[in-house]
């Protein structure tokens, strides 16, 4: 008699670990858990830099008002920015893809589990190092040549908010040598280019091990061009980060360098180069700015084809559209810095390269509408947000494009039109597309369903808030408001339309709370999702909901791309689709064996030295800022060793993974583990 005739098969796929409690967390290598935790952390860093928004919009909804000093501006304009890219949107997409990866392809899990969980735990680790500099950082006058105290800015009022005085206030951009140590001095800069440093370090291992998975691990038949839209997206957004992520990891050693040992990489009267900084800077910046906003892209291309009841149009194009912006989007980095003396040729040449790259954008765009054109559309809240993903990136897109006329930009480049264009791509793009995953996929994690009611409330609020705020910034900026000041003189007429702004992301913020109240209501209490809540078409919907651990029982052949669709419908004499007979049966077995194994399934074995590795590596980074002392360079050396006495760990830990098949002659039986316990051989 087999294990799995004995008892429920749930408990032979289990990893041995810990059954409940923070510890099973601590040492999970199961790729979901993995994205659970990096989805819950990004959203707890949307929170808190959509506070810090707040703050700023606070500040400018009046004219010379003093509700923050100009350096408490600087800070949470510098914190903003940098949470909600690397904090925020970059773990949210990272989020998705540990999830939902290896279910789109047919695999049990990542190519490699351990490095996906350090991946994540240096992720975690980084985020608490560069927050940590509200603690421990420090940021002083500047000392530049320069750095004239008459010149710099008025400090406020007696009523300023004057706390953050440990923030980095270089901007998320770092622009030297306004960052650098002239200027920048104290350490909260310092905690700024270390912690991108981890943050890129993490984001180039779940790079490779992306990579891998998709080519390495993909179900029998699962040819590359029947691979799912949201995979092709996660692997080109992977071979992005693997080029772009050693230009910025370059470009911040020079700014530690210049900061920690003196020298002089970005100084112009020694002979550096400030604008140096700023080719390496956007050489990684504009790329990531794709790697932001593919992910969304191949999203709403899942979320399209199942509210319409239709295939996707053109699938193959919109893959090789991905992989054009991605290619071109190394190409068009200095169109960031018409204004920095770049010569013409240059500006021409950049301004062309950012018309080319709209060509790509465009067609991803007309394919997603001829999806819907003549389906039959369900506009449920995924559809919506994956909607109003359209209509705000393809705003984004056209403001965009109107900076490759390099005079035009000239004229717009420091003004709010920046502001706009920007937070049109990123928030009414990356955003609006993550809302659509979560809608749809939240069965996937749950087995249950967020409440649509709540849902379109929160879409509509969002919708018109984010155009209420973001929208006005196009006319104030073609009026003459700059960007990055936190003060505007009263007579330039700007009061009511920076007011509007502000009501509006007091509007997102009420939005972004019905959308928590749902989340953590219907976790609970929602709807049971049952096996194919949404009449899906790819594969990750061949298992029930929740999710398994092990993914999937049994395991696939792939035959056609949108496999699970072809599996339930086939075509009437017109061609039509039609629901097969044994449909409902085919979903009643799958739910059946997903929870029920036939079959003893091997998992990877869970582990503590990742948490160890990824806590060394910001300890190392706690050392270089403070080296001169001897507390510094005892973390550097601590946290060298750890790192070293955790990966040999890792190197020897034995693999504690249930055995079966062993036949126990005395009992006359095979062996049976346990939930978390081991099976001797």
């Amino acid at each position: 008699m087999t294990a799995t005739a004995e008892r429920p098969a749930t408990t032979i796929f289990r990893r041995p670990r810990s059954k409940t409690g923070i510890w099973s967390w601590i040492t999970t290598v199961d790729h979901k858990r993995i994205g659970i935790m990096y989805g819950y952390a990004a959203f707890a860093f949307f929170i808190i830099g959509g506070l810090e928004a707040i703050l700023l919009r606070v500040q400018l909804s009046q004219a010379n008002a003093e509700f923050l000093t100009a350096g408490a501006y600087n800070a949470l304009f510098t914190m903003h920015g940098t949470t909600m890219i690397f904090l925020f949107v970059m773990p949210a997409s990272a989020a998705f893809m540990n999830y939902l990866l290896p279910l789109l392809v047919g695999a049990r899990d990542v190519a490699f589990p351990r490095l996906n969980a350090l991946s994540w735990w240096v992720f975690f680790f980084g985020a608490i190092f560069l927050y940590s500099t509200f603690f421990f950082g420090t940021s002083l006058p500047p000392i530049g040549p320069d750095a004239i105290p008459g010149n710099l800015p008025d400090g406020g009022g007696p009523g300023s908010f004057n706390w953050i005085s440990g923030s980095p206030d270089g901007g998320w951009f770092g622009y030297q040598p306004n960052a650098g140590p002239f200027y920048s001095p104290g350490t909260a800069m310092d905690y700024w280019a270390g912690g991108l440093q981890i943050l890129g370090l993490s984001s180039l291992i779940s790079a490779v091990n992306f990579i891998v998975t998709t080519f390495n691990m993909r179900a029998k038949g699962m040819r590359l061009m029947r691979l799912p839209v949201f995979a092709w997206m996660t692997t080109v957004t992977a071979f992005l980060l693997l080029f772009s992520l050693p230009i910025i990891a370059v470009a911040l050693f020079m700014v530690t360098i210049d900061r920690q040992f003196g020298s002089l990489f970005f100084a112009a009267t020694a002979g550096g180069d400030p604008i140096l900084w700023q080719h390496l800077f956007w050489l990684f910046g504009h790329p990531e700015v794709y790697i932001l906003i593919l992910p969304a892209m191949g999203i709403v291309s899942e979320v399209f084809p199942v509210f319409s009841r239709k295939p996707l149009f053109g699938y193959s194009a919109v893959v090789f559209a991905g992989a054009a912006i991605a290619f071109l989007g190394f190409g068009v980095w200095a169109h960031h810095m018409f204004a920095s003396g770049i010569t013409p040729v240059a500006q021409a040449a950049f301004g062309l390269a950012t018309m080319t790259i709209a060509i790509p954008t465009g067609i991803k765009i007309f394919n997603w509408l001829g999806t819907m054109w003549g389906g039959r559309l369900r506009f449920t809240t995924p559809m919506l947000f994956a909607i109003g993903f359209i209509a705000m990136f393809t705003i984004g897109g056209l403001s965009g494009v109107t900076h490759s006329i390099v005079p035009s930009d000239w004229q717009q480049t420091d003004t709010y039109y920046i502001v706009a264009h920007f937070h049109y791509v990123i928030f009414g793009g990356a955003v609006f597309g993550l809302f659509a995953g979560l809608y749809y996929w939240f069965p996937k994690y749950s087995g249950r369903m967020l409440d649509e009611k709540l849902g379109k409330w929160h879409f509509w609020l969002q919708f018109i808030g984010f155009n209420l705020t973001f929208a006005p910034m196009h006319w104030l900026g073609l009026q003459g408001m700059v960007r990055r000041t936190w003060k505007y003189a009263p007579e330039m007429g700007l009061e009511g339309w920076n007011q509007a702004v502000t009501a509006g992301a007091v509007i997102i913020a009420i939005s972004i709370l019905i959308f928590m109240w749902n989340w953590a209501r219907s976790r609970r209490r929602g709807r049971v999702a049952g096996m194919d809540p949404w009449d899906a078409r790819t594969i990750e919907w061949m298992t029930p909901n929740p999710t398994p651990e092990h993914n999937f029982s049994e395991p696939l052949e792939i035959t056609k791309l949108d496999h699970f669709w072809h599996l339930k419908y086939d075509e009437d004499e017109e061609g039509r689709p039609r629901r097969r007979e044994d449909a409902d049966a085919m979903l009643e077995h799958l739910e059946d064996v997903g929870n029920n194994p036939r079959e003893p399934i091997h998992l990877p074995s869970s582990s503590f030295f990742p948490f160890l590795v990824g806590l060394g590596v910001p300890i190392i980074f706690y050392g270089i800022i403070y080296h001169t002392s001897i507390a510094g360079k005892a973390l550097i050396v601590g946290g060298i060793l750890l790192i070293l006495a955790s990966c040999v760990g890792w190197g020897i830990e034995p693999v504690d993974e249930p055995h079966y098949g062993d036949h126990d002659e005395e009992h006359g039986e095979e062996p049976v583990a346990e939930e978390g316990e081991l099976v001797d051989d």
